[in-house]
């Protein structure tokens, strides 16, 4: 496994355990693809069982309850690393009785083979070290004939922040991301067919590279590279990469890149 993808479980989930409480309010590309998952999931064929992986505070928990049939739906597990996202999950989803709580690592699946008939995942697989490896779990609880429907970051995304912080240093300050490609490849390894993966950008717009750093700290996505930059980043430091990244500027905005690859798959 790349160095690139040698994350930091335990940053990870203490960083998503104190964004809990403010991840909603900056979470409007979230919303964005998450809707436009939901989009891919195939209604017509049965979900009893589905698991939420990476479930975050519940919002596409409860979109999912609305968009597979009522006929169909038996339960949602809900599953995310940190457990004060179930917790908000929980809160607000507290009328819905066909929803179980999991808190776990989505490389440590704690479900029996052949168990769900839908795996539902936005913008949280790339928290995981071996994609090669999760696929080969998911793959394991999936019911004949079911589906894996998921979005993740592609390595486009940040380009802006990762060229400006390029200017200033040889650290890695922005987490790395799979192309498509490699995407591809690991669900093939792990026996799934029918593959079907389309690339979407969207920009996201903020008045400072300030303000764009704020709200990755309140969706709890930091950088959690291990062997990263352990050294206090100097205010000259930071300064070089603002300035290198206001050559982006238009107007009174500066563009952030988000790369979302949107894969489906069955087994």
């Amino acid at each position: 496994m790349s160095a690139a993808f040698n994350l930091d479980k335990n940053r990870i989930k203490h960083s998503f355990s104190l964004a809990s409480a403010t991840y909603d309010k900056v979470a409007a590309l979230q919303r964005r693809v998450g809707s436009d998952l939901l989009d891919s999931i195939n209604i017509a064929n049965p979900a009893g069982t589905i698991l939420d992986l990476g479930c975050g505070t519940g919002v596409l928990t409860g979109e999912l309850l609305r968009t597979v049939p009522r006929a169909s739906l038996q339960q949602i597990i809900a599953l995310d690393i940190a457990w004060p996202m179930l917790h908000t999950s929980r809160n607000k989803l507290i009328n819905h009785s066909n929803i179980g709580y999991v808190c776990a690592d989505a490389e440590l699946l704690p479900i029996i083979e052949k168990s769900v008939d839908l795996v539902f995942s936005s913008l949280a697989l790339q928290w995981c070290r071996n994609l090669e490896a999760v696929f080969a779990d998911i793959q394991r609880i999936l019911k004949s004939r079911k589906q894996l429907v998921f979005s993740t970051f592609g390595p486009q995304t940040l380009k802006e922040l990762k060229g400006a912080w390029a200017e200033v240093d040889d650290y890695s300050h922005v987490n790395e991301f799979y192309s498509a490609a490699q995407l591809k490849h690991f669900l093939q390894l792990a026996g799934f067919k029918d593959i079907r993966i389309k690339t979407k950008t969207y920009i996201s717009n903020y008045y400072s590279v300030w303000e764009l750093m704020r709200e990755l700290k309140q969706l709890g996505a930091h950088n959690a590279l291990i062997g990263r930059n352990k050294k206090i980043t100097t205010r000259t430091h930071m300064q070089g990469m603002i300035t290198a990244y206001e050559k982006h500027r238009s107007g009174e905005l500066i563009p952030a890149t988000f790369e979302v690859i949107i894969a489906t798959a069955e087994v």
